[in-house]
């Protein structure tokens, strides 16, 4: 029995892969924000660039019915259509938790104890829930396995220190919530560590601190300049190296006026 394809079904072969990886491009474009999204006192947009065809890295954001803005930035492990598939699964779970009136680390803690219900081996997504109380005005957020977030203002670009496991490897992980008040003209940004772990042409990585001093360089850009300045600072150090890891970020810019200072505490 011949066992070789033939030219003929070796081409049948390919085009029926591009087209199934054209459906699966389709289908994440889904998941991803179509525009950036103003809402009252503030703004959000996001810049997204897979390594593949399809990619593991989920944006989004939207507005909640008590008038809270939400956004939250995923990057599950692997890449390509096993991570997009996965990436799936994870933002259709994430949507399906209860939003308003929750916590992030509450919000977190439940996408968790749904993922372990699952048991996908060696999956798992980093993770970072964020939402927006206009009245405080207050940022609450929750991160896990991810770089940052990062506290943008006129005195300069921090880190924001928050840890936690990410959703999908243990039961019993347990989460934090960090709140900043913002004054207006903040951001906070997020991002996935495919920017900070991009590697240059000395083997050294991009990192965080290369990251601050970009956001730092571009104080007075435009929320909508500032995403694709720091991925084109990201491309220029990485440049001829081809891309590793997915990259995708998303910028909250706080437009309400208040005479309020930032601050931050933690609770459980």
């Amino acid at each position: 029995m011949n066992m070789t394809a033939s030219p003929f079904e070796l081409h049948a072969l390919e085009k029926l892969r591009e087209e199934e990886l054209e459906e699966a491009r389709a289908i994440h474009s889904v998941i991803l924000p179509a525009k950036s999204l103003r809402a009252g006192a503030v703004m959000i947009s996001h810049e997204f660039q897979p390594v593949a065809s399809v990619g593991g890295d989920f944006p989004d954001y939207f507005e909640l019915t008590d008038g809270s803005v939400g956004l939250h930035l995923g990057a599950v492990s692997g890449r390509g259509l096993p991570a997009a598939l996965y990436a799936a699964l994870a933002v259709g779970t994430w949507r399906g938790v209860h939003q308003t009136g929750t916590s992030p680390h509450d919000v977190l803690a439940t996408l968790n104890r749904r993922l372990m219900i699952r048991g996908m081996p060696r999956r798992y997504t980093a993770i970072q829930d964020a939402v927006f109380n206009a009245h405080s005005p207050e940022l609450q957020i929750a991160s896990a396995g991810m770089p940052g977030p990062f506290h943008l203002s006129a005195s300069g670009c921090r880190s924001l220190k928050l840890c936690g496991i990410p959703p999908g490897l243990f039961a019993a992980a347990n989460y934090q919530t960090l709140t900043l008040r913002l004054l207006a003209g903040d951001s906070a940004l997020f991002s996935t560590d495919g920017i900070s772990d991009a590697f240059g042409r000395k083997e050294e990585q991009f990192g965080i601190e290369r990251l601050q001093e970009t956001c730092d360089a571009q104080q007075f850009a435009l929320p909508t300049q500032l995403l694709g300045r720091v991925f084109a600072a990201v491309e220029n150090f990485s440049r001829p190296r081809e891309q590793q890891d997915d990259m995708a970020a998303a910028l909250f810019t706080s437009l309400q006026l208040s005479d309020a200072g930032a601050c931050a505490h933690k609770t459980m």
